[in-house]
């Protein structure tokens, strides 16, 4: 069995699934897999082009990423324009494919599922696709008729994808693929040890590294001149200037306990040391976070799937959403001395257990190309 995953780098949640999926295959089949980013296969300029447009609307022109992802999620002229675009740009794509012979294709990006479909639709590629849907709320650009499989973040999504067409018996809801790490549980006490905190204080994590600079020290200042005890981790990423911004800060004397790092591959101790995580709602970092069991404060959301991803979790009570004109530190304190509440999201997290996306995506596989799973 030879599988091929094409992703992209607008964010990194379609490449952290990506490469979920291929080391979980890796560590417990002997089946080859080839992880493979789309657009730079298409060509580096097109590649920068849209990576770099992505960036630049999400932090700059976030209002105007949002009209666009909604008119684009609906029947007109835009909706129909963009994947005739991908299409055109499949055939630079197909080298690639052709060169590999994948049994099967799985997709964690849009643009990937759509130039996959078109040479599936002009019979150039005969392998089953899977498209991975990343984040919590279904948008036409996912949806093409070649499309064999579906597999996404929950329950709630199947009704959506039904509403573009989507034959139920192609709808998978496994849930989003993370790295089996965040689903292994660890004594929060001794992890607070071992970064010097107090296991009995409450913790907040901060995902920090696309926050605004000045946003995320005023949060901090704010939450520092409440009355509640509690202790924090923040985590930059590799935000240089925010790294240097919270070090000044922090300084000799930090008004909060607080651990700082700068760019970590393990999250998931962090995670699991934590009570509540203040981050941006992105589809990769929801399911971890859920994976963990760990509530989540969510704040600046982009208009668009970060917004999805937002209401679900709200509407589902395993977060608090904080709004620009909201007051950050009197909603964050107030949760951390409503520990009741507290503790039913986090049970509300631990409720919604994706723990066997990853068997059942091999499942899936064997249905679609019946080869035997060798251990």
């Amino acid at each position: 069995m030879k599988i091929m995953l094409l992703t992209a780098a607008t964010g990194g949640g379609h490449i952290r699934a990506a490469n979920a999926i291929e080391q979980y295959i890796r560590e417990n089949t002997r089946w080859e897999v080839e992880n493979v980013d789309c657009l730079k296969a298409v060509g580096r300029l097109l590649d920068k082009t849209v990576c770099d447009s992505y960036l630049f609307m999400a932090k700059k022109a976030p209002m105007l990423f949002g009209r666009l992802y909604k008119r684009t999620n609906k029947q007109n002229v835009i909706s129909h324009l963009v994947p005739k675009l991908s299409g055109l740009f499949s055939n630079l794509l197909y080298p690639t494919i052709e060169s590999s012979r994948p049994d099967v294709i799985i997709t964690t990006h849009p643009f990937a599922t759509e130039m996959v479909a078109a040479l599936k639709s002009d019979r150039l590629v005969s392998a089953p696709l899977i498209c991975i849907i990343t984040d919590y709320g279904a948008h036409r650009a996912y949806i093409a008729d070649e499309v064999d499989s579906y597999v996404v973040a929950s329950d709630d999504m199947v009704p959506e994808l039904m509403e573009f067409g989507v034959p139920k018996k192609k709808i998978n809801p496994f849930g989003i693929p993370v790295h089996g790490v965040f689903f292994d549980r660890q004594d929060q006490g001794m992890l607070l040890r071992q970064l010097d905190l107090d296991p009995e204080l409450p913790t907040l994590l901060f995902m920090a590294g696309s926050f605004g600079v000045s946003n995320i020290i005023k949060l901090y200042r704010d939450l520092a001149e409440t009355n509640v005890k509690m202790q924090i981790i923040v985590i930059t990423g590799r935000n240089q200037k925010l790294f240097e911004a919270f070090e000044k800060e922090i300084g000799q004397n930090p008004p909060i306990p607080t651990r700082l790092f700068y760019f970590t591959d393990e999250v998931e101790k962090y995670m699991h040391a934590a009570d509540l995580l203040v981050t941006k709602p992105g589809g990769l970092t929801v399911s971890e976070a859920l994976a963990c069991n760990l509530p989540m404060a969510v704040f600046d959301a982009i208009p668009g799937q970060e917004e999805d991803n937002a209401n679900f979790l709200k509407t589902h009570d395993m977060c608090v959403r904080i709004e620009k004109d909201g007051n950050f530190a009197k909603e964050i304190s107030q949760l951390l001395q409503e520990k009741k509440h507290l503790q039913a999201m986090r049970e509300n997290c631990a409720g919604f257990d994706k723990s066997q996306s990853m068997p059942n995506m091999l499942e899936l596989i064997n249905r679609l190309v019946p080869m035997e799973v060798e251990a």
